[in-house]
C-alpha cells in the first residue's frame, strides 16, 4: 500500500498507524482507535455505518479517520487489517511484544526486546507520519539562509546540539540554543533569511517556545520537531515535522523519543547535504583532516574516515 505521502508501506501494520496518529485525532477519532485497538479485527465483519455505530460517532468520522492513517477510504483500510491478520497468525513472539511495558520482574532479556520494540515502533511511526516534501522544503532553507537558530532544552537540547555540529561541518551557520536567555538573545537577532527550529518531544516546553515565537517575530523561517502537531509548538511553527512516539513505554523521557527526534534530524541534515554535495564532501574531508592529528588510527580507507569518522 501507499501511504498519504506517497511512500511504501514498509510493512507498518494498522496498529501501529493507529498508535503513531493518536497525538493527531479528534475526540471523536479517539473514540474508533481505542475501539481498533481493542479489537483490531473489528472492521472485518462490519460495514463503516456499523463500526461508527459501535463507536458512537459517524460515518464520515471513519472516512477522516481511514485518510489521517493514509488509507483512501474504508474499503482500503479493511484490506490492510486483514493483511495485518494474516501476518499477525504467523508472527506470536510479535504479537506478545506489541504494547508491551517493563515490569520489575523482567529479565535483561526481556528488558532488552521491550525496549528494542519500543524503539523500533518509533521509529517506524516516524517514517510514516514525516512529511518528506516539507522535509524537501526545509532543508532547501536550511541550505540557502544566512542562520540557522536551533532551540531545545534537556535532552532535545543535546539533539539541538548535534544538529548544529553536523550542519556547521557542512557550512551551515548553525547555532544551538539550550539556555533560555542567549536563546531569546540570539532569537530576537534573525529575520527572514534566518530558519529557527524548536525541539521538543511534547511540545509544551515553555522555553523552546519562548524562544522559537521571538525568532517567528523578528522574521525567521520556524520549524518545530515534536510528537505532536497540535502541540503549542506545533501550532505556533509555521512547518512542524512529527517525530512520533506511539507510546510512553517508562516515562516521558524515554530514549526512543530521542531517537525518533534524531532521526527526523538526520533525513534534515542529509537532504541538507544533497543540495550541493560536492561542497559538502569537501567539508567533510577538510574538517576531518583538521582533526586526523588527533586521533589513533588504524588501518582503515583514509577517505572513509574523513567522510564518516
Amino acid at each position: 500500500m501507499v501511504d498519504r505521502h506517497g511512500s511504501a508501506d514498509n510493512g507498518i501494520r494498522v496498529s501501529e498507524r493507529i498508535q503513531a496518529n493518536l497525538p493527531q485525532m479528534s475526540t471523536a477519532m479517539v473514540k474508533i482507535a481505542e475501539l481498533l485497538l481493542a479489537d483490531a479485527t473489528a472492521p472485518l465483519g462490519m460495514s463503516i455505518t456499523e463500526l461508527a455505530d459501535r463507536a458512537g460517532t459517524s460515518p464520515s468520522t471513519v472516512t477522516r479517520f481511514c485518510r489521517l492513517l493514509g488509507y483512501p477510504g474504508y474499503v482500503q483500510f479493511r484490506v490492510s487489517v486483514a493483511a495485518d491478520t494474516g501476518r499477525d497468525d504467523n508472527d506470536e513472539e510479535r504479537r506478545s511484544e506489541i504494547g508491551r511495558s517493563l515490569d520489575p520482574a523482567d529479565s535483561p532479556d526481556e528488558v532488552m526486546r521491550t525496549l528494542l520494540n519500543a524503539h523500533q515502533r518509533s521509529l517506524k511511526a516516524t517514517a510514516v507520519l514525516v512529511d518528506l516534501s516539507l522535509c524537501a522544503q526545509v532543508a532547501r532553507d536550511i541550505a540557502t539562509c544566512a542562520h540557522v537558530d536551533i532551540y531545545g532544552t534537556g535532552g532535545s537540547g543535546a539533539m539541538a546540539s548535534e544538529m548544529q555540529q553536523r550542519l556547521y561541518r557542512i557550512g551551515v551557520n548553525a547555532h544551538a540554543w539550550g539556555d533560555v536567555h542567549a536563546g531569546l538573545a540570539s532569537a530576537s537577532m534573525q529575520n527572514e533569511n534566518s530558519v529557527a527550529i524548536g525541539i521538543s518531544n511534547s511540545g509544551r516546553t515553555k522555553e523552546t517556545i519562548e524562544m522559537l515565537s521571538l525568532a517567528q517575530s523578528a522574521g525567521a523561517r520556524t520549524v518545530a520537531i515534536t510528537n505532536r502537531q497540535t502541540s503549542p509548538l506545533g501550532q505556533l511553527a509555521g512547518r512542524c515535522l512529527v517525530a512520533a512516539v506511539p507510546e510512553l513505554y517508562l516515562h516521558p523521557a524515554d530514549l526512543s523519543a530521542k531517537h525518533s527526534q534524531l532521526f527526523v534530524l538526520d533525513v534534515l541534515y542529509l537532504l541538507v547535504a544533497q543540495q550541493d554535495y560536492a561542497a559538502t564532501v569537501n567539508r567533510l574531508k577538510a574538517s576531518g583532516r583538521a582533526v586526523a592529528g588527533r586521533r589513533h588510527h588504524d588501518p582503515v580507507d583514509r577517505d572513509q574516515e574523513v567522510m564518516f569518522g
